[in-house]
């Protein structure tokens, strides 16, 4: 059969041996062989590399092994008790190999565009269309400007955290973020911690009573990203590198817009207030136990119950976009694509009798 796989990084040899798996379910990750009892006609490809190969038993055993760690590697298989290996579903194993190619073909580019210096040199068209500050303005035109609305403040955001190359600094004082701001903040937090980026970042006690958040947030802190839960009133900031910070001009309306400062002094003093806030607040709690709460269970019991999220979120006594949250949550909580699969893995880890 050909290498359908190959497109996504997948050898014949892996391919072979993930068919095989699927057909026959299982193998010993310790010999490379179906578990005792398997039918000889539903060997893995692994296992029939092991017992039919020309070299001798024990080296044909340890290429049984190799095939299936890579397999393990790929994603296309996961460990069990025993060391029983098992295929993964079709449709989560090509998943996985697409996001695995997106990921790598996002870094390579991401590095070829700073090679190439492609973001500045398109700034620079956004600069030399704006006529240059009188010279008894200029310092202070370069070191504070506003920017007027959330758009503005978001493209400010943008340039500063794509220009990021050691730290990133940043408060949240409600401790609570909308399923939109998550949405926008996720890719770019995930590309500052994929270059090595140091992300702190430290929310307002009402995290720890709102499931999406803290989920997202213990997401973060998964992939190197450090996170604290302040209990007193901290101000709203974003520091680069301590080179550039953003700051809201009314605190009390940050829709209004925010104030992007450059200026060291400035900026040393807000380093300074963040590390005092930093400080003291609380390491953020961690998942003791992988277990669903009791919302949850419910909300994934209606994922086989209702047809409609109206007609769940009715039964469940909250509103459409509640249910919805809670709902996105468990999804990035298993590394669900959707709704289907989302059932398919709580029942896998036992949330769903």
């Amino acid at each position: 059969m050909s290498n359908l796989l190959s497109f996504l990084g997948v050898t014949e040899e892996e391919e072979e041996a993930y068919r095989a798996l699927l057909r026959r379910g299982s193998a010993s990750a310790a010999t490379g062989r179906p578990e005792t009892g398997a039918p000889d006609g539903e060997r893995t490809a692994a296992a029939a590399a092991a017992a039919d190969g020309p070299r001798p038993g024990a080296g044909a055993a340890e290429a049984g092994r190799e095939v299936l760690e890579r397999l393990l590697v790929l994603g296309l298989a996961t460990g069990g008790a025993h060391g029983v290996i098992r295929a993964v579903p079709p449709a989560r194993a090509v998943d996985a190999l697409v996001e695995s190619r997106l990921r790598t073909l996002r870094e390579e580019l991401e590095t070829e565009a700073t090679r190439r210096s492609v973001i500045e040199s398109l700034f620079m068209e956004c600069w030399t269309a704006v006529p240059p500050p009188h010279d008894d303005q200029a310092g202070e035109g370069q070191m504070i400007a506003q920017l007027h609305g959330i758009d503005a403040v978001r493209e400010a955001i943008d340039e500063l955290t794509f220009f990021a190359r050691t730290e990133d600094l940043t408060t949240e004082p409600t401790g609570v973020l909308a399923e939109e701001s998550i949405a926008v903040s996720h890719p770019i937090n995930m590309r500052l911690l994929r270059r090595g980026v140091r992300l702190r970042t430290i929310m307002g006690a009402a995290i720890l009573q709102d499931e999406p958040t803290l989920t997202y947030m213990r997401e973060l802190v998964a992939h190197g990203a450090e996170v604290r839960v302040s209990h007193q009133p901290i101000e709203r900031v974003i520091i680069v590198d301590r080179s550039a910070a953003l700051t809201p001009i009314d605190p009390a309306h940050t829709a209004r817009g925010a104030l992007l400062v450059r200026e060291p002094g400035l900026v040393a003093t807000l380093v300074t207030l963040f590390e005092r806030m930093w400080e003291a607040a609380e390491e953020l709690p961690s998942e003791e136990v992988d277990l669903p709460s009791d919302v949850e269970r419910d909300i994934l019991a209606m994922l086989r119950e209702a047809d409609k999220d109206e007609t769940a979120a009715r039964q469940l006594g909250m509103s459409v976009r509640t249910y919805r949250k809670h709902l996105a949550a468990i999804m990035r909580r298993l590394g669900a694509a959707n709704r289907v699969e989302a059932a398919l893995l709580a029942h896998e880890k036992g949330w769903l009798s």
